[in-house]
C-alpha cells in the first residue's frame, strides 16, 4: 500500500481542508511552545504550497506573509511574495507588508531538494536553515519568535548553538505530526535578542557599581551587564555566560593590571 494511504495525517489534511500534512506539524509544535498567539504579524519563508500558511492564518488572525521562490496559490486573509529569502528586495518586501516594527514570528518548514546522499542533504539542509534564521535576524522585533526545520546530522548542534546565540530560550522538537522514519526536527527559539552583546563575548571593563544583590554592573553600549564576585574599583576581563533581553550575566575571567 502506498505511504500516502496509510498516512493518518495525509487523510486528515485532506479531510479537514488544509493544503499539507505539514500543517498538523505546527498545531503541535504550537501547541507545545506557543509561538504564536492570538495578533501576531508571521512571516513564513519557504511557505509553498500554504499548509503553515493556513495555520498560522487560523492560530493569529493577524497579519500572514508567505515567501517562497514558486507562487503560492492565493489564501484568503494571507500575503505572499515570490522571492528569495537571501535577497535584500525580498526582505524591503516583507517590511512594505508587515510594516518597519517587523515581525512577531518566523516560521520556515522548507526543505531543499533531496539527492539521496546524506551528507549532501544535511549540508543543504543546514544552508536553508541558515538563510532562514538570518533573515529572521532581520525581520524579527526585539522579542520575537523563530521555528525553523532542520535535518538532524553532524553540524546540526552548531546550528542549534547558533539560534541559542541570537534567542533567550532554544529548543529541539520533533511533533508527533512528523514520520517516524523521517530525520528531521524543529528548533524553536524564542524571545530574540537585540542585545550588544552575546554568549562568550569578553570584555575588560571597570567596576564602578554594585547592583541590589551586589553584584557588579556595568554598562557595555547601554547594556547592563552584571558580574559576580566583584567589588567597586576593580578591573578585570569578563566573559558573557547568558543574556537577556534586558540584562546579561557574566564571570570574571582575569583580573586588568592597571
Amino acid at each position: 500500500m502506498a505511504r500516502d494511504r496509510r498516512d493518518t495525517y495525509y487523510w486528515r489534511a485532506k479531510d479537514e481542508g488544509f493544503r499539507s500534512r505539514a500543517a498538523y506539524k505546527l498545531f503541535q509544535i504550537n501547541e507545545k511552545h506557543n509561538v504564536i498567539k492570538r495578533g501576531d504579524t508571521v512571516v513564513d519563508l519557504g511557505a509553498a504550497p500554504g499548509g503553515w500558511l493556513e495555520v498560522a492564518k487560523k492560530l493569529s488572525g493577524g497579519r500572514i506573509v508567505g515567501v517562497d521562490l514558486k507562487k503560492i496559490s492565493p489564501i484568503e486573509g494571507v500575503e505572499t511574495i515570490k522571492g528569495d529569502i537571501t535577497s535584500d528586495k525580498t526582505i524591503a518586501q516583507i517590511f512594505d507588508m508587515v510594516g518597519k516594527a517587523g515581525a512577531d514570528v518566523v516560521i520556515c518548514d522548507a526543505a531543499p531538494n533531496l539527492s539521496g546522499n546524506w551528507s549532501l542533504d544535511h549540508a543543504r539542509s543546514i544552508d536553508l536553515t541558515t538563510s532562514a534564521l538570518e533573515c529572521a535576524k532581520k525581520i524579527l522585533k526585539p522579542g520575537g519568535n523563530f521555528v525553523v526545520k532542520v535535518f538532524q546530522g553532524d553540524m546540526f548542534k552548531d546550528f542549534l548553538d547558533e539560534v541559542r546565540n541570537n534567542f533567550t530560550f532554544t529548543r529541539s522538537y520533533s511533533p508527533q505530526a512528523s514520520r517516524s522514519q523521517s530525520a528531521e526536527t524543529y528548533v524553536v527559539g524564542k524571545k530574540f535578542l537585540t542585545a550588544p552583546v552575546r554568549r562568550g563575548d569578553e570584555f575588560d571593563v571597570e567596576i564602578d557599581e554594585l547592583g541590589s544583590s551586589g553584584d557588579g554592573a556595568v554598562l557595555i553600549e547601554g547594556f547592563v551587564v552584571f558580574v559576580k564576585n566583584v567589588e567597586i574599583g576593580d578591573r578585570v576581563r569578563i566573559k558573557i555566560k547568558d543574556v537577556k533581553p534586558n540584562f546579561a550575566f557574566a564571570d570574571v575571567v582575569s583580573k586588568v593590571d592597571s
